[in-house]
């Protein structure tokens, strides 16, 4: 069965050596294009440079600016939240003495109060290139509150650790904006944090500042890069987790598992009940590139059936290059929505401060998906329908990208 999406020829040169990211470049050259500022930093536990060292610490042995405060996204500001959905307050971090502000919590927009004194707000957020990763949408509130109070911002650019070139899944339709997607992106929108910024500057009518990295053309995927995988968030340990999490992030809109409190994340996946060798012989009827479901058992340690033991399977890459995680997770909610039959199988609200629209609603940008999949389609059929939309997205971002897929940057 076809998955309806056209890829191009892959570049399988040889592999980028020595990215510098906008934090790497910033150090390397002496703050310079910070000098004599006071600024606020937002950060997570992944903001490292090459050489492992975190961006609070090279910001705090700085003399050329002033690091006067810092805000953290979900999961906090050193990856402290270990479940989803799990606010948390502001502190008085004990290793800089600095204010920590939540982002994630009774607010996730800085107030005016907390961006007093400051000149810049520098934004150096590892991102692993999905809509629904809310350090995105962190960020864009914090374009909104930056033109308020009158203060810059600059962001250090990173890698997409899914590389530049493919795009794949929806945007979100009118009304179904919210804190997993404020803006109509693709689910795996091809953006580094810089260029996704650019473009949503835009069309909020803001200015935003990149310090571009060097050495990275948009082809490579995380590993190629020669920079340390720190896991963004606690759910996110691994570059495996992020091949898949552009798709099977959709199953937090479902009663299956999605393999939260297990140490596979968003590639075990299942439920109570649930045959796993039914499930994988209905999975391998759609003939998905790329991927191997291996039928399985697991108990999670926390969130969904937390305790239960679950009927599933594991999702197994076997070429990135030729995988689409959004066709991927489409089919396996087509076969598990089969094999449930009568039992509940979408989640209600709320999700992620939605209260009224369904978690798997939002989370697709419409009411579409769900109905396609309550309808008996798969990803042939959706991926068809998402066909044109990917490709006007392809030329749409092409004026907001940086870097060059031949090798410039």
């Amino acid at each position: 069965m076809r998955c309806g999406l056209r890829r191009s020829t892959v570049n399988k040169g040889a592999a980028a050596k020595g990215v510098q990211t906008g934090l790497d470049l910033l150090v390397g050259e002496r703050f310079r294009q910070l000098r004599g500022r006071r600024v606020g930093l937002l950060v997570n536990a992944a903001s490292v440079d090459s050489r492992w060292v975190h961006a609070v610490d090279r910001f705090r042995g700085a003399e050329e600016v002033e690091l006067v405060r810092l805000f953290g996204p979900q999961h906090g500001i050193w990856g402290q939240t270990q479940d989803n959905m799990v606010e948390w307050e502001g502190f008085r971090d004990p290793h800089s003495g600095l204010e920590v502000v939540s982002l994630y919590g009774e607010r996730r927009k800085p107030r005016a109060e907390d961006l007093a004194g400051l000149d810049a707000l520098v934004i150096d957020l590892p991102d692993v290139g999905a809509r629904y990763y809310t350090f995105l949408w962190t960020a864009t509130l914090c374009l909104q509150a930056c033109r308020a109070a009158g203060v810059e911002v600059v962001v250090l650019d990173r890698p997409n650790p899914l590389g530049g070139h493919f795009v794949e899944g929806p945007g979100i339709d009118d009304g179904y904006e919210s804190f997993v997607g404020l803006h109509s992106l693709p689910m795996r929108h091809g953006f580094t944090m810089g260029e996704a910024l650019r473009w949503i500057a835009e069309r909020l009518g803001v200015s935003v500042r990149v310090i571009r990295m060097r050495g990275w053309n948009a082809r490579p995927w995380f590993d190629r890069t020669g920079l340390p995988w720190v896991m963004p968030s606690p759910n996110m340990p691994t570059l495996d987790t992020a091949v898949v999490y552009p798709g099977m992030c959709l199953l937090e809109g479902t009663e299956l598992s999605e393999g939260r409190g297990t140490t596979r994340p968003f590639e075990l996946f299942g439920a109570p009940e649930l045959d796993p060798r039914a499930l994988v012989r209905a999975l391998r009827r759609f003939k998905l590139p790329g991927v191997v479901f291996r039928p399985c058992f697991f108990e999670p340690t926390f969130q969904k059936h937390a305790g239960a033991l679950c009927g599933g399977a594991q999702l197994h890459v076997t070429d990135r290059a030729r995988f689409f995680p959004v066709r991927t997770a489409v089919a396996v909610l087509a076969a598990a929505r089969e094999l449930m039959g009568e039992r509940k199988f979408w989640r209600d609200p709320p999700y992620e401060y939605e209260t009224e629209r369904l978690p798997i609603d939002i989370l697709a940008g419409s009411a579409e998906l769900r109905e396609a999949i309550d309808a008996g389609e798969g990803p042939a059929e959706l991926g068809e329908r998402w066909d044109p939309w990917e490709e006007a997205w392809r030329m749409e971002r092409l004026e907001f990208l940086l870097y060059h897929p031949r090798g410039r940057s």
